[in-house]
């Protein structure tokens, strides 16, 4: 087969994976469609269905070039600025953290205490891409979301995302947390995927987690700085009967509630996600 054919490319592609980064050979399979998919700008049924067809010197030069940057660990999502979220396309940057498909879980619990046809203010906390706050907009136009992020930069990925969207249902205020919000500031409901991994943790040297930004990752020597803080300052942030709803980490959920209990909220309840562990807690005033 012609070695600049798509099909001889893919093969290639996929075997310096295996051999760089010690993935299965069906991620690195995958992974290589999309990189090359994102070059021609086609999708990967596309490749698979014309194995034959040649790559141009550009593109060629091009896919090298993005293969090498995966090759050394720069995550997929960095490198085609992009990712799917709850049925939608997220531009993001190093700025930002990757969306997860386990963040989806967080998004339906909050959409289950927002009815469609009512007006209620919601608060997302270190909003980083805007995935959280902008999947919720876009199935409760009725409701307005305020986003918070301390960083500039992830601020202006939310912004570009909302725009991308068409969400006008979303304000977004650079704060580090609570900070630059005052007593006025209250809502029916609070959402965040906070930092929640421990300091020296030795998944932050591990796949994608060692390109994103440490401050969306890392919240003190047991991970739950952030959720603690999140737990207290929330209660001057909800009104009554509010509702919180926070992500943590596959282990946390027990100590999750514990800190809950301890600031104390109702009804307190952690949720499960797809691979059975417990991914998000929350409770009520």
């Amino acid at each position: 087969m012609n070695p600049s054919s798509l099909g001889t490319v893919l093969r290639a592609a996929r075997s310096r994976l295996v051999q760089a980064l010690g993935l299965d050979p069906s991620v690195a399979g995958l992974e290589a469609q999309v990189l090359l998919g994102h070059v021609l700008n086609r999708p990967r049924a596309y490749l698979l269905a014309h194995p034959e067809a040649a790559l141009s010197n550009l593109n060629q030069a091009q896919f090298e070039a993005l293969l090498a940057r995966r090759e050394l660990g720069e995550p997929i999502a960095y490198l085609t600025g992009q990712r799917e979220f709850y049925g939608l396309e997220f531009l993001v940057t190093p700025d930002v953290l990757i969306p997860r498909p386990e963040t989806e879980l967080l998004v339906e619990l909050a959409l289950e205490q927002i009815p469609r046809d009512t007006p209620m203010r919601i608060l997302d906390l270190g909003t980083g891409s805007g995935a959280i706050a902008l999947s919720i907009a876009k199935q409760r136009p009725q409701a307005q979301i305020t986003a918070v992020d301390r960083s500039p930069g992830a601020l202006t990925v939310a912004k570009q995302n909302a725009a991308r969207l068409g969400c006008t249902n979303v304000e977004f205020i650079e704060s580090d947390w609570f900070a630059a919000l005052d007593a006025t500031n209250s809502f029916d409901l609070i959402v965040s995927n906070p930092p929640y991994i421990a300091t020296g943790d030795p998944h932050l040297v591990q796949g994608d987690v060692k390109s994103e930004p440490p401050m969306a990752l890392v919240s003190g020597i047991d991970g739950l700085d952030a959720i603690r803080h999140i737990a207290h300052r929330s209660r001057s942030h909800l009104r009554e009967s509010g509702y919180l709803l926070f992500e943590h980490g596959y282990d946390q959920g027990e100590t999750c509630r514990a800190v809950l209990q301890k600031h104390g909220w109702r009804y307190i309840a952690s949720y499960v996600d797809l691979a059975g562990w417990d991914r998000v807690s929350g409770g009520t005033l």
